[in-house]
C-alpha cells in the first residue's frame, strides 16, 4: 500500500483535492491517502467552511504555519513539512495549484527523493512579477508527474524541456468539484439572504497584490465599481488582504457609501457557487474563477493584464481588462447592455445544459468532471 500525501494550503487547493481524495479512497488496498493542511490560509472563512461544503474530512496533519511574507511563509512550511515527511515517510507527494505551499512541499519532497505529482501543471502567465508564476515554474521543474488542465500547459512544459513522458493531459480537476456541487449549491439561500434575484447582479473578487497593495490602483478599481453600480448591483465578498488594505488606505467609508455594492465576508464554496451560477457577470483577479465561469458560461472580466488559462479567452467567456477604470467600465456595460459575445446557458438541469454546451465546443476538452479518475488511473499504472 502506497502512503500518499495530498497537500493543501489555500482554499482553491481544497476544491482540487476533494475529488482526488475521494477517488483515491476507492482503492483502499492500494493507497493510504493522507490530507496535509499547511495552514497557509488559517482562518475558518478562508478554508474551514470549504471542508464542510466539499465534504472533506478534517486534515490528518495540520502544520499551522499561518501568514507572513512569501519568504517567511515558504520557509516555515518547508521546516514543518520536512519534519512530517521524515517521520511519516510518504511514498508520493501530491501538490496542486500554485500557492506557496505547493512550492515549499515540492522542494522538500524532491530533496528527500520522494516522487512529486503536480496537479494543474504547465499553466503560465509569462509574468514573473506574479509570485504564483515563480511557484509554478519551480514546482514543474521538480515534479515527476505533471497533470495538465489544457493543451497550452503541455506546450509550455515541452518548451521548458520537460520530457513528454512526464506530462499527462487530464483536464481541470476543479471542474470535478463544480459538477458534483452544482445541485447542492442550488439549495443555498444566499440570494434570498442578500436580497438578490438571478441575473440582476454581478460579483467582484479581488485579492492579488498588483490590485490591492497600491492605493492608486485600488482606488481606480473602486472608481470603476462606482460607475458600474449605477446600473447593476455588485456583490463583493471581500478578501482579508483586500479588507486590510482598504482600511490602510482610508477607503472603507468610500466603499460603504456605494449604494448598490453589497459587501460580505468571504463566502463558503456552495454559497459562492450559487451566486456565481446566477450572476449576470463576474469581475475577478482569481485564476480558478476564470475556469468556473467558462464552464458555467458566465461572462468574466479578469482584472489582470494576463492569464495562465488562455483556453478561457479562446472559448470567449473571459476577457482581460486589467485595472484600468475606463476599460473595466466599458466591458462591464457591454455585458449589461447585452452586447457581449458571451451568452449564458439556457435554464436547464445543470449537467444536461453543460453537456449540450460541450457539444457546441463551449467547454474545454476533458473538463468533464472525470479528471480525478484519470489522475488516479495514471498513478495506479505508473506508481503503485
Amino acid at each position: 500500500m502506497k502512503k500518499i500525501f495530498l497537500i493543501g494550503g489555500a482554499r482553491p487547493n481544497f476544491m482540487k483535492l476533494a475529488p482526488l481524495l475521494e477517488e483515491l479512497k476507492k482503492y483502499p488496498s492500494k493507497f493510504n491517502p493522507i490530507l496535509v493542511h499547511t495552514g497557509q490560509h488559517y482562518d475558518y472563512e478562508l478554508s474551514g467552511t470549504f471542508f464542510y461544503d466539499l465534504v472533506l474530512p478534517e486534515p490528518d496533519l495540520y502544520l499551522g504555519v499561518g501568514s507572513g511574507t512569501h519568504g517567511d511563509q515558504t520557509g516555515r512550511i518547508m521546516i514543518e513539512f520536512e519534519k512530517v515527511v521524515l517521520k511519516e515517510k510518504p511514498d508520493l507527494i501530491i501538490v496542486v495549484g500554485d500557492v506557496n505551499s505547493t512550492l515549499a512541499c515540492a522542494v522538500v519532497g524532491s530533496k528527500l527523493m520522494i516522487p512529486i505529482v503536480h496537479v494543474e501543471a504547465g499553466l503560465r502567465s509569462f509574468d514573473r512579477s506574479m509570485p504564483e508564476e515563480i511557484n509554478r515554474l519551480v514546482t514543474d521543474m521538480l515534479s515527476d508527474y505533471l497533470f495538465t488542465t489544457e493543451e497550452s500547459g503541455n506546450k509550455n512544459l515541452l518548451h521548458e524541456g520537460i520530457p513528454n513522458s512526464k506530462i499527462y493531459f487530464v483536464g481541470d480537476i476543479m471542474i470535478d468539484s463544480l459538477f458534483k456541487s452544482l445541485e447542492t449549491a442550488r439549495k443555498s439561500n444566499i440570494l434570498k439572504k442578500l436580497g438578490l434575484r438571478s441575473k440582476e447582479y454581478a460579483i467582484l473578487t479581488l485579492h492579488r497584490p498588483s490590485n490591492v497593495d497600491t492605493k492608486k490602483i485600488l482606488s481606480q478599481i473602486i472608481s470603476a465599481i462606482e460607475e458600474i453600480t449605477k446600473s447593476m448591483k455588485i456583490v463583493f465578498p471581500i478578501h482579508p488582504r483586500t479588507k486590510k488594505n482598504v482600511a490602510k488606505f482610508n477607503l472603507s467609508l468610500r466603499l460603504r457609501r456605494i449604494k448598490n455594492l453589497i459587501l460580505t465576508q468571504s463566502l463558503g464554496y456552495l454559497d459562492f457557487l450559487c451566486l456565481e451560477k446566477n450572476a449576470n457577470f463576474v469581475l475577478t483577479d482569481s485564476g480558478s474563477i476564470q475556469g468556473e465561469t467558462t464552464v458555467l458560461n458566465i461572462p468574466c472580466l479578469t482584472l489582470r493584464k494576463n492569464t495562465e488559462r488562455p483556453i478561457t479567452l479562446e472559448i470567449g467567456t473571459n476577457s482581460l481588462v486589467g485595472n484600468n477604470k475606463s476599460k473595466i467600465v466599458k466591458e462591464a456595460f457591454k455585458i449589461i447592455d447585452g452586447k457581449s459575445p458571451s451568452a449564458r446557458l439556457a435554464e436547464a438541469p445543470a449537467k444536461r445544459a453543460i453537456r449540450r454546451a460541450g457539444k457546441k465546443g463551449k467547454i474545454p476538452p476533458l473538463w468533464d468532471g472525470h479528471t480525478a479518475e484519470r489522475i488516479v488511473k495514471t498513478i495506479i499504472q505508473s506508481v503503485s
